[in-house]
């Protein structure tokens, strides 16, 4: 049974940085794109960042777009998400997922039914 488990999150000022980490077991996800999102209650989960199967690519939210760097280390089932210049509106839960096949290619989904396999979440806390 595969399981996804983030850490990191936490409160900190505006203007900070936290560093959030997923570890997988059950499961190798080396070659599988991967994404964080995002959720508050009330709306619904969104697209943060992804990175490809092999790191070579990252996309990034317009929102997140020269603050947040996403990196993964396939040998240790590793996935992270730098935050930096934290702002009150990146409050929310964030979640790591991974899709239900492995994308080869390039391929990245940016949208949270693409995606089988999710953390319980991790609350970020940005106080202004």
């Amino acid at each position: 049974q595969a399981q996804l488990v983030e850490s990191g999150g936490g409160l900190v000022q505006a203007g900070g940085s936290l560093r959030l980490s997923c570890v997988a077991s059950g499961r190798t996800f080396s070659r599988y794109a991967r994404g964080w999102f995002r959720q508050v209650p009330g709306k619904d989960r969104e697209f943060v960042a992804g990175i490809t199967w092999n790191g070579g690519s990252t996309y990034y939210a317009d929102s997140v777009k020269g603050r947040f760097t996403i990196s993964r280390d396939n040998a240790k089932n590793m996935l992270y998400l730098q935050m930096n210049s934290l702002k009150p509106e990146d409050t929310a839960v964030y979640y790591c997922a991974a899709p239900g096949t492995e994308t080869y290619y390039g391929t990245m989904y940016y949208d949270p039914d693409q995606y089988a396999y999710w953390g319980q979440g991790t609350q970020v806390t940005v106080s202004a």
